[in-house]
């Protein structure tokens, strides 16, 4: 059976100001012992599931900033991992930032079974950088690279952000351009999103985040979308753009419906249906692996209906998109009784793609992704 596994480092350097993700700061003196633990659930519910489904098919090592724990930390994680799988993988990846690995690091991931990076770039232009409260540096971002490159690693992707605060149409083709002659394999591209809870919504709520008007933000967009295939990335989800072959098998699995195992706290999982989440406060979660706790909540009971939206909207996410075959194997339903006039709908309006396969997006339905995706949720 086809399954993946994700892990969770909830650490960072220093929070990003739009980030909202279950990370933390100044927390380098529970590295340890969340390590002991996380490589403890690796062993239990790791090889429980090895047992029942077989080698899984991926595994993403994601935050936080994973590479913000020290060389010997993640070794033993890696090391945990590759007892758990047993052999090679064909898709092992890590997050990492610039400014946290080094040469040395970058052979130890290579030497224990990586070989994938995704690096947080999100732009090269110094005062962006500063803006949004990275750690790094352009010429960090270009050295990690190289560095990467020269370990061995030749499936690589970078993160870009449009929308940026006072970012100009020029930083943002300059960026692209300083992607593009790196010559990594993927390329993750988006927009902006000003979240609760973040340094940047409280700047917006006190008047002082410059954000690009709508139509410069747009227009970003659409020198992204353009450029990245006139060059060989070839779009394969909404964000997502890659060489020929070097699509993330990871990420495709969550659009297709795949199982994945989360691990680590805050970690997500989607086993047999149901949708789970791990406490994500650190010491409850050390201390709750410790004492042999359940760590895990059911999100929700999941209903049909809802399982035929999110169905709906995973698979739209894709270029390929919500195939009819699949849909009605699920639900035992065909795809035009649940979503005909909804489909014909979007269609009139150029927003999606119909036939009797199914139906997926046009270009300017991944530029108006959420205005779909509405309209699938069902009343």
């Amino acid at each position: 059976m086809q399954w993946g596994v994700y892990i969770h480092i909830p650490f960072c350097r220093q929070k990003c100001f739009y980030c909202d993700f279950p990370s933390y700061a100044g927390r380098e003196n529970l590295m340890e012992a969340y390590v002991e633990a996380l490589c403890q659930q690796i062993k239990i519910q790791g090889f429980s599931y090895r047992q029942k489904w077989g080698r899984p098919a991926t595994v993403y090592i994601g935050g936080g900033t994973p590479t913000a724990l020290p060389l010997e930390n993640m070794a033993q994680i890696l090391q945990t991992v590759e007892n758990f799988i047993g052999a090679e993988i064909a898709e092992f990846t890590v997050e990492c930032n610039p400014g946290t690995v080094d040469a040395q690091y970058l052979q130890m991931l290579k030497a224990n079974g990586v070989n994938r990076l995704s690096f947080g770039v999100q732009s090269f232009d110094d005062g962006l950088l500063r803006r949004i409260g990275r750690i790094h540096n352009s010429a960090e971002a270009l050295e990690a690279i190289r560095l990467a490159q020269e370990a061995g690693f030749a499936n690589i992707s970078l993160d870009l952000i449009y929308g940026l605060p006072e970012q100009t149409m020029e930083q943002l083709q300059a960026s692209v351009g300083q992607a593009l002659n790196l010559g990594v394999q993927h390329i993750s591209i988006y927009g902006l999103q000003v979240e609760e809870g973040t340094v940047f919504a409280r700047q917006q709520e006190l008047g002082k985040l410059d954000l690009p008007a709508e139509e410069e933000a747009e227009a970003m967009y659409d020198y992204m979308t353009n450029v990245l295939p006139q060059h060989g990335y070839l779009r394969y989800e909404v964000s997502n753009f890659a060489q020929r072959g070097y699509e993330s098998c990871h990420n495709r699995s969550y659009w297709h419906d795949v199982p994945y195992l989360g691990l680590g706290a805050a970690a997500h999982s989607y086993l047999e249906g149901k949708r789970y989440a791990a406490v994500a406060d650190i010491q409850e979660y050390i201390a709750g692996i410790k004492a042999g706790d359940e760590i895990w909540k059911l999100e929700e009971e999941p209903t049909r209906q809802h399982a035929m939206e999110e169905f709906a909207f995973l698979a739209l996410r894709t270029v390929e998109g919500l195939a009819a075959r699949d849909f009605a194997q699920k639900f035992q339903v065909s795809l035009q009784e649940i979503y005909g006039e909804t489909m014909a709908k979007l269609a009139q309006q150029g927003l999606l793609q119909v036939d009797d396969n199914g139906c997926r997006l046009t270009n300017q339905g991944f530029k108006y992704g959420n205005v779909v995706f509405a309209e699938f949720i069902l009343d």
